[in-house]
């Protein structure tokens, strides 16, 4: 099943997409909300995509790829490394990523997103993909200079716009543990790894997290990204590909500065 949520003529509502057809849900798709839909179908050329979840927090993790962290000269971590981005960085599929003024090298970073599905706290790992709504992809846009220079990631992970997700949550994930995860940028592909290289699992994850801090129905877990990470300049075009899930495609354009 496909989730997606919608904007159309000024409104937006949360849909189950089939094929072109989205059958728009009364309200969110957590708590049973999948089986309350309104009646109204709507065709997918007629409304805009958003970003599938508004998330109060997105949790990503750092060097969780065995080839990321080769390609950075790292040790793979002995426990999750994670680091948060804020609500107001999420953007849609076909939305603009925004370079910012202050940064020299802003870079895409290909990465599976875990959607929760309801509150979890004190999670054990082998309960944890019960409380998964679904998946999606996701770019954690990175100012890297940035990230050298202030040696921890609040400012370059933090700028609006620079957690790209979407485009919709794909719900029939049976193994998130063995995905194809890749990154095209203007068309040529610069990432391409499988989820089974990454050095915590999803269950893993979710359920270390959890100990850490409550996570909400529609929250994001950022998995961390492969080796290949590279810069994006004005113009270009970036897709991050998730296998069974779909393409998220965003531009990347300059950030107006008022005088």
């Amino acid at each position: 099943m496909r989730i997606v949520r919608i904007e159309q003529k000024g409104r937006t509502a949360c849909g189950i997409l089939e094929g072109e057809k989205i059958s728009v849900l009364w309200g969110l798709p957590y708590d049973g909300g999948l089986a309350n839909t309104t009646g109204e179908v709507l065709s997918l050329p007629e409304v805009t995509l958003l970003a599938p979840c508004e998330p109060t927090k997105i949790i990503a993790l750092g060097l969780n790829y065995r080839d990321h962290a080769a390609e950075f000269g790292n040790p793979v971590p002995d426990e999750p490394l994670i680091f948060m981005k804020p609500s107001t960085s999420v953007i849609g599929p076909d939305a603009a990523i925004i370079y910012p003024a202050m940064s020299r090298r802003v870079d895409y970073e290909a990465e599976l997103a875990v959607i929760l599905g309801k509150t979890a706290r004190h999670v054990p790992e082998d309960k944890a993909l019960d409380y998964v709504l679904g998946y999606t992809c996701f770019n954690d846009v990175t100012a890297r200079d940035l990230q050298k220079k202030d040696g921890q990631f609040t400012r370059a992970k933090g700028f609006d716009t620079f957690a790209a997700l979407g485009p919709w949550i794909e719900t029939a994930i049976a193994a998130p543990d063995n995905l194809t995860v890749e990154a095209y940028l203007n068309g040529e592909r610069k990432q391409h790894s499988n989820t089974s290289d990454m050095v915590f699992g999803v269950a893993t994850l979710i359920s270390f997290i959890s100990r850490i801090m409550t996570l909400l129905p529609g929250d994001v877990i950022a998995t961390g990204t492969p080796s290949g990470i590279g810069p994006m300049r004005v113009g270009d075009m970036v897709e991050i590909r998730v296998e069974n899930i779909g393409a998220l495609r965003n531009k990347v354009v300059a950030e107006r500065v008022s005088a």
